[in-house]
């Protein structure tokens, strides 16, 4: 055969086998969505409204073959039910039924029609699948000339670019790449500093260095916590009617202590969900167990106790069922979930490992018991010198009583007597051990002793004076709701429609069905649960969790529906590269770091977010990662970078909640006037936006598409408003750090051109173009002449906020640079990452 006919065969066979691959159906990708939204409903999980006692959800109902009747017949689309009802003209016998609201396309029909002819292959959820370790593609991702294959993230990435005709995009600059990571594990920008550091840093290793001193930093744990507290449904509020103020903070604090330590994520789950029921449990794992107790607590005139306190479990089990399994259980809280192989019944199994607490429902106490004593270490300073000068005083008053007289009761001598003598009350004081005495005990003796034995008299003052003092700083002390079971557990029912008031069969703790089962002669309470979350065997923990961190990186999850790996959530896009970071994760030990650091080191995360025109066309949501992500900064970052930027932000961790600028009313309004917003002054004004007092009821004011914190939320929203802009440009915060951010910029030169770059480099970690330059410098040109034309207007904008301006800069020029940094705060790519 002539050369030129040979390749024209080869390409014919290479096209046709191309084509067959196209048009390969995949049952899980394919088939099974197409089942599970038009189908499962009436023939699914759902005992009670399944239909024709069919089911069409598991390989036995589908393929159900009767000898007279086959469901689906492998290669027979012809003698298959499901293809003939599918197809027929007769409204009652077609399916979906014409009433149902449900249809199937011409072209889901035939791809239904052409599965059967090809043999109906089957499989699993994937979800619910085995967690096995996939094998890395190999092939060369790197310059040619290297023996190395490449970070296994951009093997399995560029495997599928491959595939769909893609190819990568190049690394991005050095300036936007520092940017991007230091503000995905920091929640900061980078400094001046840092950025010129990096520039000059010409080695292999000079990103990893960058990587691995984020991941030291302690606003790390800052960062990694605000998601969390998403999840954990945190506030420091009740929520409903009086919305009363709870003290969760500690908690919230450990929750950034241990990203910061980096405390293995199996541990992490563990002592939040059952911290307080491990051996001699330490302070730390009982206080972790603030997870479980987030929830809002209802203490609306006339709302049952018991109808609240189930209320609160549901929230506590369902919350746990989207942060470790991404399973939506509060689909079988009133019937067998309509997709899902979830019963009702083990809803309430489920239900039963947190049926356990003393928690009765009643009234609306934001420290309902049980609770925890978590003073602050100046308070732990401050009440162990307080105990100590209890105890020395406490000590010198019972030996100068002792030869006053004895303090026994049963004795007879003179001195006894002497006692007896005394008023009734000065008498049973005197019977209580000095450093034991109440106030009032102490006020008496010293107010009746004043006269005869004034050291005495002065002594018992001061001690009472101590026992005040301590008493002032226990009050002061947070108490965190915690976990407890109870040593006689309660019994747990099935609730008809999820009705307190309506229990059904009873049941008892347990697992769900399709998952492997707990260990056997393990006791059945939450520990057990939460060492089942993650034990190797559990096919989600680990996914599910890895999906998260991918989420915070890119955007988007690989599994895009990060709530939700049942049959309604998405497919992942990379089901194979899911499956390796998740048997990575755990094979590292659950290393929380060490799985940032996977992700952040691969090219995949360091490319251009540069998007040419035809890659735009091809993924225009950049599902398949051929560029790098952009998106715009969650609200509560973009507050930090400007706080960052302006040189405001107090570098200062943990403690009570603060009160930064809020615009006033707001939580009048809300509350029907009950709750006035007491706004905070000096550093409180300035801390992280992870510090700043949460409302349940009616939110901080400056987070958008924030979330509300009502319930479990691990999936942020993103919309785009002009109220947003309306914060941005016009909230008392953003003007004031533009202020702040002018006089940095100012003080860098006494030259336009080099202020205007330093606040441009401030605002987005790059120099300027010699364009950007030219046309800032004509703003700040027509920006002095508009103020010097309106003094008055310059002053008025440099009274903007709290913090004091520098004097020494002129005030037409301050307020020209204060609105320009305005801009620059404003513009996309420093509100972008």
């Amino acid at each position: 055969m002539p050369r030129l006919s040979m390749f024209f065969f080869m390409s014919l066979v290479l096209l046709s086998h191309l084509a067959s691959a196209a048009e390969e159906i995949d049952f899980a990708r394919d088939i099974r969505p197409l089942l599970s939204d038009n189908c499962y409903h009436c023939h699914g999980p759902d005992e009670k409204t399944r239909e024709a006692d069919l089911r069409l959800d598991t390989k036995e109902g589908l393929f159900q073959n009767t000898g007279e009747l086959a469901i689906v017949l492998p290669h027979e689309p012809q003698a298959s039910e499901l293809i003939r009802r599918i197809v027929t003209n007769d409204p009652d016998e077609r399916m979906p039924p014409p009433d149902s609201q449900r249809t199937l396309t011409s072209q889901q029909i035939e791809l239904l029609r052409r599965w059967v002819e090809s043999g109906a292959s089957w499989e699993g959820h994937w979800s619910f699948q085995p967690l096995l370790r996939p094998s890395v593609p190999t092939m060369k991702v790197v310059e040619a000339g290297t023996k190395d294959q490449g970070h296994e993230i951009d093997r399995f990435i560029r495997a599928k670019l491959l595939r769909e005709g893609l190819e990568p995009s190049p690394r991005a600059t050095k300036e936007r790449l520092l940017r991007r990571v230091t503000l995905d594990l920091t929640g900061l920008p980078p400094t001046l500093v840092e950025i010129d550091s990096f520039l000059a840093d010409d080695s292999e290793e000079a990103f990893e260095k960058v990587v691995d001193r984020l991941l030291a930093s302690r606003h790390y744990g800052e960062r990694m916590a605000w998601d969390w507290l998403d999840a954990a449904r945190y506030a420091d509020t009740n929520g409903y009617q009086g919305d009363r103020e709870r003290t969760m903070w500690p908690w919230r604090d450990w929750v950034v202590k241990a990203f910061n330590e980096n405390l293995p994520f199996d541990e992490f789950t563990v002592w939040q969900i059952a911290g307080d029921l491990l051996p001699d449990a330490t302070f730390e794992q009982q206080l972790a167990t603030g997870f479980c107790r987030n929830h809002m607590i209802n203490g609306e005139g006339g709302r049952i106790a018991e109808e609240n306190r189930i209320e609160y479990i549901f929230d506590q089990m369902e919350t746990v069922g989207t942060v470790w399994m991404g399973l939506t259980l509060q689909c079988s809280r009133c019937h067998d979930h309509k997709f899902d192989p979830l019963t009702r019944r083990e809803y309430y199994q489920f239900f039963a490992f947190f049926n356990r607490t003393p928690v009765t429902g009643g009234g609306g106490d934001p420290q309902t018991a049980p609770v925890i004593e978590a003073p602050t270490d100046e308070q732990r300073t401050q009440l162990a010198e307080a105990s100590g000068e209890i105890n020395t005083l406490g000590m010198e008053i019972d030996v100068e009583e002792s030869s006053l007289f004895t303090r026994s009761t049963g004795d007879s001598d003179t001195a006894s007597q002497q006692v007896e003598k005394l008023p009734e009350e000065v008498s049973k004081a005197l019977k209580v051990q000095s450093a034991s005495r109440n106030d009032s005990q102490l006020a008496a003796i010293a107010k009746h002793f004043e006269e005869q034995t004034p050291e005495y008299a002065s002594r018992l003052t001061k001690l009472r004076e101590v026992i005040g003092r301590r008493n002032r700083i226990q009050g002061s002390v947070a108490r965190v709701m915690i976990m407890q079971d109870m040593e006689e557990p309660r019994k747990t029912f099935m609730l008809d429609k999820g009705l307190y008031n309506q229990p059904g069969e009873e049941v008892s703790a347990n697992v769900q069905a399709i998952f492997p089962a707990l260990p056997p002669d393990t006791p059945k309470n939450r520990l057990a649960l939460a060492r089942w979350l993650v034990n190797r065997s559990h096919p989600l923990t680990a996914r599910v969790t890895v999906n998260r961190f991918w989420q915070m990186f890119f955007g988007t999850g690989l599994v895009k529906t990060t709530e939700d790996f049942g049959e309604q959530g998405e497919r992942p896009t990379h089901p194979e590269l899911l499956d390796w970071l998740a048997t990575d994760f755990v094979d590292s030990g659950w290393d929380v770091k060490r799985l940032c650091k996977t992700i952040v080191t691969s090219e995949t995360y360091q490319q251009t977010a540069h998007v040419a025109p035809q890659l735009l066309e091809a993924d225009p949501d950049n599902r398949f990662l051929a560029r790098g992500t952009r998106l715009r900064m969650p609200a509560w970052m973009i507050r930090d970078h400007a706080l960052a930027t302006s040189g405001l932000l107090v570098d200062k961790l943990g403690g009570p909640a603060v009160n930064p600028y809020q615009p006033p009313g707001v939580w009048a309004e809300a509350t029907f006037g009950k709750k006035t917003y007491q706004q905070g002054h000096g550093e409180d004004l300035y801390r992280r936006s992870l510090y700043t007092f949460w409302r349940r009821i009616v939110g901080p004011t400056m987070f958008f598409d924030s979330a509300k914190r009502q319930t479990c939320s691990v999936k942020d929203s993103r919309t785009n408003t002009p109220l947003h802009a309306l914060t941005t440009l016009n909230d008392v915060m953003y003007v004031e750090a533009a202020r702040l951010l002018a006089q940095r910029a100012m003080t860098s030169s006494d030259q336009d051109v080099i202020c205007i770059e330093t606040a441009f480099r401030l605002a987005t970690s790059r120099k300027p173009t010699a364009v950007e330059s030219t046309v800032l410098l004509a703003r700040l040109t027509d920006l002095k002449a508009r103020y010097a034309a309106a003094p008055n207007q310059a002053q008025q904008l440099l009274a903007v906020g709290e913090s004091p301006r520098d004097e020494q800069h002129d005030v037409i020029e301050h307020a020209a640079y204060t609105a320009l940094c305005s801009l620059l705060l404003n513009l996309d790519e420093a509100l972008t990452k």
